[in-house]
C-alpha cells in the first residue's frame, strides 16, 4: 500500500478534476496527488463533447460563482493556451435578436456582462450584425469580441502532462473506475476494478456521475444528476460559407441552456445545436440509448417530475428538434433565414449533466460541497470548461483550509 498513498485523490479526469489537481500542485509541489479516471482517456465525456467555445462570461448573474469564475478563467486559460502553444482563435461572437419581444432579455444579458467586467461587449444595429455575419438577419445584436474557440480536451491533455512532468509523486490513472470508499482512521481507501488507493484526502469532480460517487463516499446530498443530450449538425461543404465565427441567439430567460447556435470549431467545420434532450443513459450520446439504471434513478427522483411539470412545453419542442431535421432547421433559419435542408449533416451529440433539487428546479450555479476530508463538486456545468482554472483555484483555496494543507 506504501506506493499508493496520496496526499489528495482526485475522482474524475474531465477538464475541472484536473485543473484542479494542476492548481494544488502548483500551490503545494510536494504533495502528491493522484486522479482517478474511469475511461481509456481523460475529457472522454462533457469536456471531450462540448462545442469548444471559450465564453466570455456576459450571461451569468452578477456576484455568482459563475460569472467570477468564468471572467477570471477565460484570461487565465487564454494565458495559458498562448503559454503552452495550444490552438486557440479568439474569434468574436454575435448575439442576436429576432423579434421585438427578445430585446428585453438581451439587454439584461448586455447589463450582466458590462456588470461582469466582459472587456468591449456592446450593442450593434441590424446593420452591424450583417457587416460580421453577412447571412445573419437580426433587428438588434451584441458583439462580444472576447469570446473565442479552444479544444478543451487538448486543454486536458496539457494539463496531465503538466502534472506528471512537474510534480514528482503526482499521477493521472486511467480505466480506474472507482466503485468504493472505505474509511480508515485518518484517511480513505479508493477502490477501483484496478487496485486500492490510499488518500488523507479526497476531492471529486465525477461530471455525469457526481452525485453517484459523493453519495459512495458517505456525502449527505439533497440534488440528484440528470442527463440532458444536445444533438448537434455540421455545415456541409455547401453551407459553409453562411457564418464566419459564432452566432447565438438571445438565450430563453427561464432555462440555463443558451439556444441553438452557429460555432466555428479550432479543428476545422462548424456545428450547429445543441439542443437539450433528457436521456435515458447518463453517458448515452445516441438517440436511442437507454440504461435501465439510469432512467430508474432519474425516474424515481421527485424532482425529475416536478422539472418536468414546470417545463412540459421546452421538454416537448426539444424532443421535435431531436427526431425532426426539418423543425431543427426551422429554428437555426431563425437567425441565417437563408439556410437549407442541404445546408447541414448530422453531426456529434454529447451530454450535460444538470443538478436538479428536490423542488424540480435546476442547479444553475457551481455547487461544491464538504464532507468531513472529501470536498465534492456536484455541479460544474458551462461554462466550467472555459473557467476550469478558476475552479481549480477555488478548490485549491477549499482544500487549503479545510484539509489544513502546508
Amino acid at each position: 500500500m506504501e506506493n499508493n498513498q496520496y496526499d489528495i485523490i482526485i475522482v474524475g479526469g474531465g477538464i475541472v478534476g484536473l485543473a484542479s489537481a494542476y492548481k494544488i500542485n502548483l500551490k503545494y509541489p510536494n504533495k502528491k496527488i493522484l486522479v482517478l479516471e474511469k475511461e481509456k482517456e481523460v475529457a472522454a465525456h462533457q469536456t471531450g463533447h462540448n462545442s469548444g467555445v471559450i465564453h466570455s462570461g456576459m450571461y451569468y448573474k452578477p456576484g455568482s460563482y459563475k460569472a467570477k469564475n468564468c471572467v477570471d478563467g477565460r484570461r487565465e486559460l487564454v494565458a495559458f493556451a498562448k503559454e503552452h502553444k495550444i490552438p486557440h482563435d479568439i474569434c468574436g461572437k454575435v448575439v442576436v435578436a429576432t423579434e421585438q419581444s427578445e430585446l428585453e432579455h438581451m439587454n439584461r444579458v448586455l447589463n450582466n456582462g458590462i456588470a461582469n467586467g466582459v472587456e468591449g461587449i456592446e450593442k450593434i444595429n441590424a446593420n452591424q450584425i450583417k457587416e460580421i455575419e453577412p447571412f445573419c438577419e437580426g433587428i438588434e445584436g451584441l458583439w462580444v469580441p472576447c469570446t473565442g474557440i479552444i479544444d478543451y480536451a487538448d486543454v486536458s491533455k496539457k494539463y496531465v502532462e503538466l502534472i506528471q512532468s512537474k510534480f514528482q509523486g503526482s499521477k493521472v490513472l486511467k480505466e480506474h473506475e472507482v466503485t468504493a470508499f472505505e474509511k480508515q482512521n485518518g484517511f480513505t481507501d479508493v477502490i477501483t476494478t484496478k487496485g486500492k488507493f490510499r488518500g488523507t484526502y479526497i476531492i471529486t469532480c465525477a461530471g455525469l456521475q457526481s452525485d453517484r460517487i459523493a453519495k459512495k463516499e458517505g456525502a449527505k446530498i439533497d440534488t440528484a444528476i440528470v442527463g440532458f443530450r444536445g444533438d448537434y449538425y455540421d455545415l456541409s461543404d455547401k453551407g459553409k460559407g453562411k457564418v464566419r465565427n459564432l452566432i447565438y441567439p438571445v438565450p430563453n430567460a427561464k432555462y440555463p441552456f443558451l439556444g441553438v447556435h452557429f460555432t466555428r470549431m479550432i479543428k476545422g467545420g462548424t456545428e450547429c445545436g445543441p439542443n437539450a434532450v433528457f436521456v435515458f443513459k447518463r453517458e448515452g450520446y445516441n438517440k436511442t440509448d437507454f440504461s435501465l439504471k439510469d432512467t430508474t434513478q432519474a425516474l424515481s427522483f421527485g424532482g425529475t417530475w416536478k422539472f418536468f411539470a414546470k417545463n412540459m412545453k421546452f421538454a416537448l419542442d426539444e424532443y421535435h428538434g431531436a427526431f425532426s431535421k426539418t423543425f431543427f432547421l426551422k429554428r437555426l433559419q431563425k437567425l441565417i433565414p437563408s439556410l437549407k435542408m442541404d445546408d447541414l449533416k448530422p453531426g456529434r451529440a454529447g451530454v450535460r449533466a444538470m443538478a436538479l433539487a428536490s423542488e424540480g428546479n435546476m442547479i444553475d450555479d457551481f455547487k461544491i460541497e464538504i464532507n468531513g476530508n472529501a470536498i465534492h463538486v456536484l455541479n460544474a456545468p458551462s461554462p466550467a470548461a472555459t473557467a476550469s482554472l478558476a475552479i481549480g483555484t477555488a478548490i485549491q483555496e477549499m482544500a487549503s483550509e479545510h484539509f489544513n494543507l502546508s
